[in-house]
């Protein structure tokens, strides 16, 4: 008989369950997107979005928030598991969580930008653009600086 000495990890949307300190350290000193944001920006983000908290423990492990109208698109963003706590499929369940969630079903597009983690995402159904040359953007480097 094997014993698994992981611990039983839980995704939740509950905002009043999310270390917000976490979730702004991790962001303004790890993330290579965004680098320095400011706290504030940090925290009216999860206000306006819907986020996912993945906690071990009773403490959080794990974060992603989806930017959506919960209608027609939703922008999947700032997905991140804690170092100590990576490669023991936490990614993959609060990616699942976010592709299962009710409020999202039936969204026309769902888009994310991910530098380096495209094999993880082409599992849950996302692929490269479909019709690059329609889409623009407007990107400021420099915001948090």
């Amino acid at each position: 008989m094997r014993t698994s000495m992981l611990p039983t990890i839980i995704i939740s949307t509950d905002k009043s369950l999310l270390n917000i300190e976490l979730v702004h350290n991790f962001l303004h000193y790890e993330a290579r997107w965004c680098r320095g944001i400011p706290r504030d920006v940090v925290e009216k983000a999860i206000v306006n979005s819907l986020c996912f908290g993945a906690y071990a423990e009773g403490s959080q492990v794990g974060f992603a928030r989806v930017v959506t109208d919960y209608a027609t698109y939703g922008n999947l963003v700032d997905v991140f598991v804690l170092a100590e706590h990576r490669g023991k499929g936490i990614s993959r369940l609060l990616i699942n969580a976010v592709n299962e969630h009710s409020d999202l079903q039936g969204l026309r597009r769902f888009m994310l930008a991910t530098s380096d983690k495209q094999a993880l995402y082409k599992k849950f159904g996302f692929t490269e653009l479909v019709r690059p040359e329609i889409f623009m953007e407007k990107f400021n480097p420099e915001a948090y600086t």
